[in-house]
C-alpha cells in the first residue's frame, strides 16, 4: 500500500505544554479577518479570483509572525504498515480478545524536508454582506473526491488544518467557517447604535446591540437551519460536486442534518463525537404554535434584557483563562499541542460581532428535523455513515455514539482511546488513516477493505486493534475498537459501565 508523507503548518504557542494559560494580548483589528474596502472584500497575497471567491496564500506559514513557545508540532513518518504482536484487551463490550498491533503513517516531519499540501484561504460571498470563509486544499488532484470539513460550536476551520494538510495530499479538501463562527462574522454591524453618546457598560465597540436593523440583516438568525443552507449552496456554488462530509461535534449534526435534507449531494458522512440535540427554542416550521409564545428567536437587534445578559455571560466565557479550562476539559491527552486552537479562539472573541452572534446562535430555534430524524432519513436514502468517537469525551460520552450505531448497525464504529470530544485534532493521525481507508473502500464499491478490517460481517462482536505512529520522534499509540452490526443492547450497557482500558493513559513510547 502506499504510504505518503504528510505536513503540518507551524502553530502559534499561546498555552504551554502544562496546559497553563501564556498571557497574551490580541486586537480583532489586527487579526486574520479580511480588510474591508470600497469594491468588496480584500485579502493579501490573493492566488486565485472566480466569480464571487476571493482566496488568500496560507501554505505553510499561517501564522507566520506569531510568537512560538515550547513548540509541539505533531510530525512522524512511517515507511509502512507492520502488523503483528497480540496482547489481551478489553473490547468494547467487556470480552477480553486479542488486539492486533498497526503502525499507521504519522504526520510529515517537517525537520525531514516532508511536507503538507498547500492551504489556501478564501472568501466567498452566499448572500449580500454574508461573506463565508472557508479554506482548501489538494485541488490539483482533479480524479480525487471531495471531502468537506464541518467545525464544532466555537472553533472554525482552523481546527482542520492537519486533515487539509494531510489528506490534501491525494484528496480535494475543504473547511468551513459556520455563519457567526470563526472568520464568518459580518464584516459590518447587522444592528448599529445611531443615538449619539450611546454607552453600555462603557462598551461601544459591540456589533448587533443597536435598536435597528440593517436590511441585509433583517430576519438572520445563526441557526442550524441556516447553517444546513449554507452548506447546501457552498458545495453547489464553489465545490460543484458531491462531498463527503465530515463534522466534528455541532458539525456532525449539521453535517447529518445537510444529508437528510441533500441526499444527491453527499456521498457518505462521518460523525466525530457528534452532538445528538442542539438548540432550546422549537422550530417555527415544525411547532408553529409554540414558537410564538416565545417573544425573540436569535434575530437581530437584540432584545434589552438580552444585551444585559450577553454582556455579563460573554465577559466570563470569552476570558482566555475560561477557554483555556474549556480545552483542558475536551482533550484526553494532555500533551496535545491546542496553542494554535486557543490562538484563533481569543481572536475570534475579539470581533466586535462575536458576543452578539454567540447570542443568536444559543437563542436560534432548533433544527427542522432531529438528529434521530436526520440519522432515520439518511438511512433510508442509504446514505453511507461512518461512526468515529472519542472514548474519553466528557460531553459526548460513548452511549451516545453506541446509540448512533445501534439505529445505524451497517455503519462502521471506531471508538478510540485515549482520546476526547476532538479526536481529529488529538489523533490526527488515526482519524486520517480511518477516514481515507473509509472513502476508499466506498470509492472502490466495497472491492478495498475497510480499514483494520479484513471483513465485517465475519466479525462476531468487535475487532481491537492498537494503532501506533510516530510524532515528534517518538512512537505513540492509542486503542482503536470497531464494533459489526450485531451487538445488543446488553453490550452496550456494558460498554457505558466497564471504561478499564490500559491505554487510558498511555505515555509516549521511546523509539
Amino acid at each position: 500500500m502506499e504510504i505518503l508523507s504528510y505536513g503540518s503548518a507551524p502553530c502559534c504557542q499561546v498555552v504551554d505544554s502544562k496546559w497553563k494559560l501564556v498571557d497574551k494580548s490580541l486586537n480583532w483589528r489586527q487579526s486574520k479577518f479580511p480588510i474591508v474596502g470600497n469594491h468588496g472584500v480584500y485579502c493579501t497575497s490573493t492566488i486565485s479570483r472566480f466569480g464571487s471567491v476571493r482566496c488568500c496564500d496560507v501554505g505553510n506559514h499561517a501564522l507566520e509572525g506569531s510568537k512560538r513557545i515550547n513548540s509541539k508540532v505533531h510530525s512522524g513518518s512511517s515507511d509502512g504498515y507492520v502488523i503483528g504482536g497480540e496482547e489481551d484487551v478489553t473490547d468494547i463490550s467487556g470480552i477480553e480478545e486479542p488486539a492486533t498491533n498497526v503502525l499507521i503513517p504519522g504526520l510529515p516531519d517537517e525537520s525531514n524536508g516532508e511536507s503538507g499540501a498547500h492551504i489556501s484561504s478564501c472568501f466567498w460571498e452566499w448572500k449580500p454582506k454574508l461573506n463565508v470563509h472557508y479554506v482548501r486544499a489538494g485541488c490539483e488532484n482533479a480524479d480525487s473526491p471531495h471531502v468537506l470539513f464541518l467545525p464544532g460550536f466555537g472553533v472554525g476551520s482552523f481546527h482542520y488544518e492537519k486533515q487539509l494538510k494531510d489528506l490534501g495530499r491525494d484528496t480535494r479538501v475543504w473547511a468551513l467557517d459556520f455563519l457567526g463562527q470563526g472568520m464568518s462574522l459580518p464584516f459590518e454591524d447587522p444592528a448599529p447604535h445611531y443615538k449619539e453618546g450611546f454607552i453600555s457598560n462603557g462598551n461601544t465597540s459591540l456589533w448587533g446591540f443597536g435598536d435597528e436593523t440593517e436590511p441585509w440583516a433583517t430576519k438572520l438568525a445563526y441557526s442550524i437551519d441556516l447553517w444546513q443552507d449554507q452548506v447546501r449552496y457552498f458545495i453547489e456554488e464553489v465545490i460543484r460536486e458531491p462531498v463527503y462530509v465530515v463534522g466534528n461535534s455541532l458539525g456532525g449534526y449539521v453535517a447529518l442534518y445537510f444529508a437528510a435534507r441533500n441526499p444527491h449531494l453527499v456521498k457518505g458522512v462521518t460523525l466525530l463525537n457528534a452532538t445528538p440535540f442542539w438548540g432550546f427554542l422549537p422550530n417555527p416550521v415544525k411547532n408553529p404554535g409554540l414558537a410564538k409564545i416565545f417573544p425573540w428567536a436569535g434575530t437581530f437587534p437584540l432584545p434589552s434584557n438580552v444585551r444585559r445578559l450577553t454582556e455579563l455571560v460573554w465577559e466570563k466565557i470569552s476570558d482566555p483563562t475560561s477557554i483555556a479550562e474549556i480545552l483542558n476539559q475536551v482533550y484526553a491527552d494532555r500533551s496535545t499541542n491546542v496553542d494554535s486552537v486557543f490562538s484563533n479562539i481569543i481572536e475570534t472573541t475579539r470581533h466586535p460581532a462575536a458576543a452578539a452572534s454567540f447570542a443568536s446562535i444559543m437563542f436560534a430555534p432548533q433544527a427542522e428535523l432531529s438528529f434521530s430524524e436526520s440519522l432515520s432519513r439518511c438511512r433510508t436514502n442509504n446514505v453511507p455513515i461512518c461512526l468515529m468517537y472519542g472514548k474519553e469525551d466528557p460531553w459526548v460520552k460513548p452511549v451516545w455514539g453506541l446509540q448512533v450505531k445501534r439505529q445505524v448497525p451497517e455503519a462502521p464504529y471506531y471508538q478510540i482511546s485515549p482520546a476526547g470530544h476532538c479526536p481529529h485534532h488529538e489523533v490526527p493521525e488515526v482519524i486520517n488513516f480511518l477516514l481515507r481507508g473509509w472513502i476508499r473502500n466506498l470509492e472502490s464499491k466495497g472491492s478495498i477493505s475497510l480499514p483494520l478490517l479484513d471483513d465485517l460481517d465475519s466479525m462476531k462482536h468487535t475487532n481491537a486493534r492498537e494503532l501506533e505512529f510516530m510524532r515528534e520522534g517518538s512512537r505513540k499509540s492509542v486503542m482503536v475498537k470497531i464494533l459489526d452490526s450485531r451487538f445488543t443492547l446488553w453490550d452496550r450497557i456494558r460498554s457505558y459501565i466497564n471504561p478499564r482500558s490500559k491505554f487510558r493513559n498511555l505515555a509516549p513510547k521511546s523509539q
